[in-house]
């Protein structure tokens, strides 16, 4: 059914969001008892459907495709909606290995005896019902459905409208998936409407929603950061650094310096601002800016780094606070650690930074005083991912200091509550 019908089914955008999230939340409670392998069923019956539905998944892809282009969606924004076979299986693989994921529900730490003689220790459980607004990527409905359902939760899940088609059609293996291992198939429902009200509805609903997570670009972000009465766990730019010791393996700093630039450019763990340490500059930077060149990637740099390194535009102020997303780079010629970490602190979004050097002292610095959701030393920063992490996946990256911080994974889907064991103890 097109896109209009089925919104238009929907007349009452604020009464339907109302039976959407009291259906999540009695979802919740089921999702909070229900048993691991009950969970894991649930994964394995959804990638089973989803390879089932891949003729049914194409279709619904391809009308979303043929209405982005008539709308004029750039090349980089189809590719992103584009559901491939290979993209299809990504999706089905993601299913398996959070299957496999040790299930952090019900897990009790730090459990201790009192002096009254009571136990006092720490479970952890689910966070209830996640709201995930999203955009572009389809393959975000399987594996946000996925991590949300393995911790626990129940999900409500609203995609954008360039790929509703292909949104509702993975969901509709998600709910037949959850059917078949007995668990309610309320337990993840994505939105069935365009209108931008259901998104002001989910971020001012605590009554039904416990936490927003967006994945999207800036302007959605600030949106709901600013507006939303649920709590939200977000990152809002990834401005991320390398900087090159005047200890550094030179060699090293190459091979780290350019992968995290090139190796993926759209990326927000992808390297926006390259500071040297002035020492090595003049022998540093040919070096990785012949490679940059090779790579198609534009520079722009300090008057110290253009004296350097020929071919170089000027910086303005604006580059150092610019997520480029693209293949361009800033570079900053600087004193030392001290003038790097203070370039961090001013310009940096808090995702990713790394440091490359062989002094253990200046490494153990930069560990300790940037202040940023993950801090490397001597590797890209294109490893701050809930995968490479061993995390298995993640829902998104957060730079938050409560809660949850870096990439987010199964326990960053859960919260843990105090724990109490007596033995018919009562306070004196």
């Amino acid at each position: 059914m097109p896109e209009s019908q089925i919104t238009a089914q929907i007349t009452d955008v604020a009464a339907y969001m109302v039976d959407v999230g009291a259906r999540a939340r009695a979802a919740a409670r089921a999702m909070a008892r229900a048993e691991t392998a009950a969970k894991n069923n649930a994964l394995t019956a959804i990638a089973a459907e989803l390879d089932a539905a891949r003729d049914a998944l194409g279709q619904a892809n391809a009308a979303d495709l043929e209405a982005g282009a008539a709308k004029g969606l750039d090349a980089a924004l189809l590719d992103r909606l584009a559901l491939t076979p290979a993209r299809i299986d990504a999706m089905i693989e993601g299913l398996g290995q959070i299957a496999t994921l040790a299930d952090p529900v019900g897990a009790i730490s730090e459990l201790e005896y009192r002096p009254s003689g009571i136990q006092v220790g720490r479970m952890r459980v689910p966070l209830g019902v996640v709201g995930i607004i999203y955009e572009s990527r389809p393959n975000v409905t399987a594996d946000a459905a996925a991590l949300c359902l393995k911790a626990g939760n129940a999900a409500v899940l609203r995609g954008g409208s360039e790929a509703f088609h292909s949104n509702r059609a993975i969901a509709a293996c998600i709910q037949r998936g959850l059917s078949a291992a007995g668990l309610p198939e309320d337990a993840v429902q994505v939105v069935a409407t365009t209108d931008r009200a259901a998104v002001g509805a989910m971020i001012t609903s605590p009554e039904h929603i416990d936490v927003i997570i967006p994945r999207g670009g800036k302007g959605l972000i600030e949106r709901i950061s600013r507006d939303a009465r649920v709590p939200v766990i977000k990152h809002l730019d990834g401005i991320c650094h390398v900087y090159v010791d005047d200890r550094a393996d030179l060699d090293k700093a190459l091979a780290v310096a350019l992968n995290a630039k090139t190796q993926r450019l759209g990326t927000c763990n992808t390297m926006e601002t390259l500071l040297v340490a002035a020492g090595v500059a003049a022998d540093f930077l040919p070096r990785v800016g012949a490679a940059l060149a090779d790579a198609g990637v534009e520079l722009r740099g300090c008057e110290r780094t253009r004296a350097l390194l020929d071919g170089v535009l000027p910086a303005t102020d604006e580059d150092w606070d610019t997520e480029y997303l693209a293949a361009i780079l800033a570079i900053r010629v600087v004193d030392g650690l001290d003038a790097a970490m203070d370039h961090i602190d001013r310009h940096g979004s808090h995702h990713t930074d790394s440091i490359v050097t062989e002094d253990y002292g200046r490494a153990r610095r930069f560990l300790r005083e940037v202040d940023s959701s993950s801090v490397m030393v001597n590797a890209s920063t294109r490893f701050a991912d809930g995968f490479e992490y061993g995390l298995g996946a993640e829902i998104g990256i957060s730079t938050d200091k409560f809660h949850a911080r870096g990439p987010v994974g199964l326990d960053g889907l859960t919260s843990q509550k105090f724990i109490v064991l007596g033995d018919g103890h009562v306070r004196r």
